[in-house]
């Protein structure tokens, strides 16, 4: 009997043992669960320092595209360095040093989300903005179009795409409900930069020359790098991937992010509306000359849409915090069918003042379309995954900006008016509108599903704890009986 007593005392010191064993090793299996149980109980601040990082995040907005969009007046500056205004080829190579910039911008985007994840904002932002920086102080020592290629179109904008994107996400980190209203004032400072850098390049052009506006405009990029520096990450960290066999691939690029359907839909559906939306924006002043003839005061009609948009901004993106979840869709909805409508509407105006109008209504919407884009990614692929959702959007928006105005160029030349390209270019925004009408429905049957197995995984944890006592009370009637 001591024996027996000894060996059941060993088995059961032995079991603890390998009990408290298999807890220690399963310790760090649990750690992912803790993680995602310390976000879920994550709360933003929703100001105090947040107020800092937006306000970084809108001199980033505003200093990377306000540059950006005031090319058209560094390229006649361009032009008269490499050749003449008057040489029709030049103007056409000339005009490749925006449109590469402007597409590598978003072209990089996917990779720079890697990079965000995988370094965080804060490095990402500061390493991109001294990259754009290098490349913008490169651009104004340079002397041939070849060159200018590599330096401002290739290394400055990539340089702002690495700045940019860890300006929208970081943004997640600091504010939850008034998320929507802090984007809106974030991409703002793009509105204000783009009605107020035209009249202070000009005058630095006319007094200082195109080489050392440029230098001028190294300070921006200075000052965004030293803004990087304020974001500060609050979010809890990602889980570590446990799974065993998982190729490397998979580890660097974010896989979930495309198990989502809605995500999907937004992903291709937005790139669609967008083969159009960008055709205005390009070809509205040409065709005003064609129509209204060279002396008619165009440069109004980019003012209405840049002031018009900023407030389109501030409005939509506190509209969007009253709107709940993934509903917010239907403002971006709502914002291509205005845009799709005025863009058919530009061919009809006859009077200058009916532009004006149209304008005003574009660039109103314009800014709801902007402003709300990272409040639905956070929707639709939560916190942990939003730099990977952003940065394949914007890449696949790539394609259409640069795809979408050399065609309305070319129906322009085949057909020798813009009113065929105009009407055409209203078509992509409506129809990418109404694909991203399925997101709400695919999202609602998400949930239904999600609760459906919720309720079938709690029915059965309850049937097994009812099950467990009779079982214990068998178990300790036969040890008794033995």
């Amino acid at each position: 009997m001591t024996e027996e007593r000894s060996v059941a005392e060993g088995e059961a010191a032995g079991s603890e043992e390998v009990s408290a064993e298999e807890k220690k090793g399963n310790g760090d299996c649990k750690e992912p669960q803790k993680a995602l149980e310390e976000e879920a109980e994550f709360v933003h601040p929703e100001g105090g320092w947040g107020w800092v990082v937006m306000l970084a995040s809108m001199w980033c907005n505003g200093s990377v595209f306000g540059i950006q969009n005031a090319f058209g007046i560094l390229f006649l500056y361009l032009l008269r360095e490499f050749g003449s205004e008057e040489d029709e080829d030049l103007r056409f190579r000339t005009s490749w040093v925006g449109s590469l910039s402007m597409g590598m911008i978003f072209f990089c985007s996917p990779i720079v989300s890697v990079f965000t994840d995988k370094l965080g904002c804060r490095v990402t932002a500061v390493g991109g903005a001294a990259v754009g920086l290098v490349g913008l102080l490169a651009s104004s020592f340079v002397r041939s179009l070849g060159l200018m290629y590599f330096t401002y179109g290739i290394v400055f904008a990539c340089g702002c795409s690495f700045a940019y994107q860890p300006s929208l996400v970081i943004l997640g980190h600091y504010f939850k409900k008034r998320l929507g209203l802090v984007n809106g004032i974030v991409t703002a400072g793009s509105s204000f930069f783009t009605i107020t850098l035209p009249f202070v390049l000009s005058g630095l052009l006319e007094n200082i020359g195109l080489q050392n506006t440029m230098r001028v405009l190294c300070i921006l990029m200075f000052v965004l790098m030293v803004a990087g520096f304020s974001y500060k990450p609050l979010l809890p960290a990602k889980p570590p991937n446990l799974q065993t066999g998982k190729s490397r691939i998979n580890q660097v690029f974010n896989v979930n992010i495309w198990r989502s359907v809605g995500y999907r839909i937004w992903a291709f559906g937005i790139p669609a509306a967008l083969y159009g939306y960008f055709v205005p924006y390009v070809h509205l002043m040409k065709h005003v000359e064609e129509r209204f003839g060279p002396e008619t005061n165009k440069e109004v009609l980019l003012m209405c849409i840049g002031i018009t948009s900023g407030v389109g901004r501030l409005i939509f993106g506190r509209v969007a915090d009253y709107v709940k979840g993934v509903n917010k869709v239907f403002l971006q909805v709502s914002s291509f069918f205005v845009i799709g409508v005025m863009s058919m509407m530009i061919p009809l105006c006859n009077i200058f003042g009916g532009l004006i109008a149209v304008c005003l209504l574009m660039g109103l919407f314009d800014g709801c379309f902007i402003c709300i884009m990272a409040p639905i990614a956070f929707e639709l692929v939560g916190a942990n995954d939003v730099s990977q959702a952003i940065g394949f959007l914007l890449g696949l928006m790539s394609v259409p900006m640069v795809v979408g105005p050399p065609i309305a160029g070319y129906l322009r030349d085949k057909l020798g008016s813009y009113d065929v390209a105009f009407y055409l270019a209203g078509v992509p925004p409506i129809v990418g509108g109404l694909l991203l009408c399925l997101i709400p429905w695919v999202e609602a049957r998400r949930r239904r599903r999600e609760k459906e197995e919720t309720k079938g995984q709690d029915a059965v944890e309850k049937m097994i704890e009812h099950d467990r006592p009779q079982e214990e009370t068998k178990n300790k009637m036969g040890d008794s009986v033995l």
